[in-house]
């Protein structure tokens, strides 16, 4: 199995840590990895946050299954573009990442849901800030 796992992290390189243990795994991609992941995979120099270009690589090498750590790509709709092209991918939709991804998107969701959070305010300009008094 060929994996791509983007981002370069501590999440990440604990993902590319086991799945190395794994017999399955033939090759592992780091997008773009960092130096710690570099004896485990090959990282290469892609933005995570880069969809046009991790798409492009993805249509180059092929992954059977593709892992996305940081929330960036996930909310610039990157599991929604391989998921048009049919490629396995770990991730929510761009519209569900918009739930970690904007904490005023969250906030306006769980109001029109049945768990409300705590009262709070939505300034449109910095105007509109408490001033903490």
């Amino acid at each position: 199995m060929k994996i791509l796992v983007l981002g370069a992290g501590g999440r990440e390189h604990a993902l590319v840590w086991k799945l190395r243990e794994s017999p399955l795994v033939e090759k592992i991609w780091c997008a773009p990895g960092n130096g710690g992941m570099a004896s485990q995979a090959e990282c290469v120099n892609i933005d995570a946050g880069d969809v046009g270009a991790l798409v492009a690589f993805a249509e180059k090498v092929h992954p059977d299954l593709t892992i996305v750590g940081p929330e960036l790509p996930l909310v610039d709709g990157l599991t929604d573009a391989f998921r048009q092209r049919n490629w396995a991918i770990v991730g929510p939709s761009q519209q569900a990442a918009q739930l970690e991804g904007s904490k005023i998107f969250r906030k306006n969701f769980w109001c029109a849901t049945v768990f409300p959070p705590p009262r709070c305010t939505v300034p449109s300009t910095h105007l509109q800030m408490p001033t903490g008094r």
